[in-house]
């Protein structure tokens, strides 16, 4: 099943492309981070779902590649004010990794290898909005753009999309991530230009 972000359509010149406001598309894939890019071994992988130190559940690398796969389609957006259209990538829906889990948590932190988080509301990583993606382009996804597994929530700015990823706290209240703490914008909506603290 195929996932298209909102104003995706097919392939587009960028003369017949709506981007959010501010934002000129590119062909390149820019590799921004935070700091040294983590090499993290498959037999070494894991991630969790946890509520603190209660781990709700656990995948190592066999177990979470056995979990059903989805392709998307859909368009990035970096704070830094580039898009990547009609971006292609193959990844587990945070929907299928939630099944069966009852909580009552509104927020996450989610981890990666390497000490990068960012914070979301948890029912922006639901409803197929958000997957963890290990292939992007028919390749495995590349360690300098997160692999072997990176968040993937297109309708957030890509800084959200967190790279490396490693795990996913449920909390009871908001608690900023890495770029939110140092003022960016808690949210980080690209059509509302959500950028930075005050936008």
């Amino acid at each position: 099943m195929a996932i298209t972000s909102r104003g995706f359509s097919g392939r587009r010149t960028p003369s017949d492309v709506t981007l959010p406001p501010g934002q000129y598309p590119t062909t390149d894939f820019p590799v921004l981070s935070a700091g040294p890019t983590p090499r993290v071994p498959l037999d070494q992988w894991e991630f969790t779902i946890n509520e603190g130190t209660d781990v709700l559940r656990r995948w190592d690398w066999k177990a979470f590649r056995k979990l059903p796969a989805e392709t998307i389609t859909v368009d990035i957006h970096c704070v830094t004010r580039w898009s990547k259209l009609g971006t292609h990538w193959e990844g587990v829906s945070l929907d299928t990794m939630f099944v069966d889990i009852k909580t009552d948590a509104s927020h996450t932190l989610v981890h990666s290898y390497g000490g990068y988080t960012t914070n979301l509301p948890l029912e922006d990583l639901m409803d197929k909005q958000a997957w963890i993606a290990f292939r992007f382009d028919d390749d495995d996804l590349a360690p300098e753009h997160g692999g072997p597994a990176r968040l993937l929530v297109p309708h957030l700015y890509l800084w959200k999309s967190a790279k490396w990823v490693m795990g996913i706290t449920l909390m009871d209240e908001d608690q900023p991530g890495f770029w939110e703490s140092l003022g960016y914008h808690n949210y980080g909506d690209p059509w509302r230009e959500q950028r930075y603290q005050g936008d």
